[in-house]
């Protein structure tokens, strides 16, 4: 039997027997390079049992893409080792996109078919004990290397499958890394700081791939190191540098449709954990209810991200969460829990360049000066960033600065009743 390395029936041939050989053998027993070896070595025989005409450099290659199919990521491992590479995005077999350097752009990466993608996600899920079919088209979960991996299956989705991979960063930013690349400066970082040794409750909003999950993690190790933290997330991403932590994860249902555990339930849970403050990933549904009552009822300076638009979004966002509790609330009863827990909305953004940056830092104020069944609520920036080459609305021309616009004497309460001081200063903090 003859060959050249284009014949798929030749190549197909192969793989079949020599995934016979891997299941008859524990390979998970072996390093990645003793493993690959041993693929390499089976092939070989394979190719001169059967008198089949194939290089070495055919030989080496086959190696590596079974090797990669049956334990790695397939085509697409190499990207998952990139540590540049935030996100992978897999529309079809033959569209593969990446994030690098907060820009997405198509790769070359081809798939042999849609089934090469289907067998490759089964073999990630199964040991997760998580299904993947028309009856559950869709999944979410948390790799062995702590990245996040979304599936979504037709019907749901007009593609026969798509996968996006968010990448788990090893190397977690600081404050002195944000500084540099822009995000934030100096100044601001300190009055954060303050905030947050102030024990005022913070949520971090901002639209999608703004940095929220990044700039929540580096401002947590701002807290005290002799507190203890509870965090809650959907897929653990926070890294704290902190030596009292204790981490929580939600988890979906099994097989059976039994055994959900969600942010709601951690959330009620945690506050019989004896936390100092409570931490949330991120807030998306109904457990909005139960976070604003722990920063309400002795777990102040809590934190939390939100999906938003822009400060006043995010109020509005949060109305409509705490409605959806099933707790028959009004809005007014809604707004007056806002009220009453909220003190600080750091706000991100990213510029047209692909920039991620804050833009506000608001403070919530009730214009009644109490809390009651007419409570009116108004988001006051404190800070602002302004940018006249951007849509950002300018009052300085081209300059690009962090402006300070004021502030309320209660807020200012609540800093010093920390036993801090702080001094604005010059309105250009740029």
């Amino acid at each position: 039997m003859s060959s050249i390395f284009n014949d798929k029936d030749i190549l197909s041939y192969l793989g079949k027997k020599i995934s016979k050989k891997i299941k008859a053998e524990d390979f998970n027993k072996f390093l990645p390079e003793e493993r690959f070896k041993r693929i390499e070595k089976f092939l070989k025989e394979i190719a001169d049992e059967k008198k089949i005409i194939i290089s070495h450099k055919e030989i080496n290659r086959m190696a590596g893409e079974i090797n990669e199919d049956s334990f790695g990521f397939g085509p697409v491992s190499f990207l998952i080792n990139d540590e540049k590479i935030t996100e992978i995005m897999i529309n079809n077999f033959n569209q593969v996109y990446i994030e690098e350097n907060d820009a997405i752009r198509k790769t070359n990466i081809v798939f042999r078919d849609n089934n090469h993608i289907r067998n490759l996600v089964d073999k990630i899920l199964s040991p997760l004990g998580l299904r993947l079919d028309e009856s559950s088209p869709m999944v979410d979960a948390r790799l062995k290397n702590g990245s996040r991996i979304n599936v979504i299956l037709s019907p749901v989705t007009v593609n026969d499958i798509v996968v996006t991979i968010r990448k788990f960063k090893k190397n977690i930013m600081d404050m002195d890394s944000l500084e540099k690349a822009g995000t934030i400066n100096k100044k601001i970082a300190e009055f954060i700081e303050i905030c947050i040794k102030s024990r005022l409750n913070i949520i971090v909003s901002g639209a999608t791939s703004t940095g929220k999950t990044t700039f929540l993690n580096v401002i947590s190790n701002f807290i005290p190191p002799d507190e203890r933290i509870v965090t809650i997330e959907e897929t653990l991403e926070l890294n704290l540098n902190l030596p009292h932590i204790v981490k929580l994860e939600s988890r979906p249902p099994n097989l059976e449709g039994k055994g959900e555990i969600t942010i709601r339930d951690l959330v009620r849970n945690s506050l019989r954990m004896r936390p100092d403050r409570i931490i949330v990933g991120e807030i998306r549904g109904a457990e909005a209810v139960d976070v604003l009552q722990a920063m309400n009822t002795g777990h102040s300076g809590s934190m939390t991200t939100v999906h938003s638009n822009s400060p006043r979004d995010l109020v509005s966002r949060l109305e409509t969460m705490i409605l959806m509790s099933k707790l028959n609330l009004t809005p007014s009863t809604a707004r007056r829990m806002i009220a009453s827990s909220i003190d600080l909305i750091i706000h991100l953004g990213k510029l047209k360049n692909g920039k991620r940056i804050l833009l506000k830092i608001s403070e919530l104020i009730n214009k009644n000066e109490s809390i009651g069944s007419n409570t009116i609520l108004e988001v006051k920036d404190i800070f602002i960033y302004q940018d006249g080459n951007s849509e950002i609305k300018s009052t300085s021309g081209n300059s690009k600065t962090i402006v300070c616009t004021g502030y309320v004497p209660t807020f200012m309460d609540k800093i010093k009743s920390g036993g801090f001081d702080y001094n604005f200063g010059n309105r250009n903090l740029g």
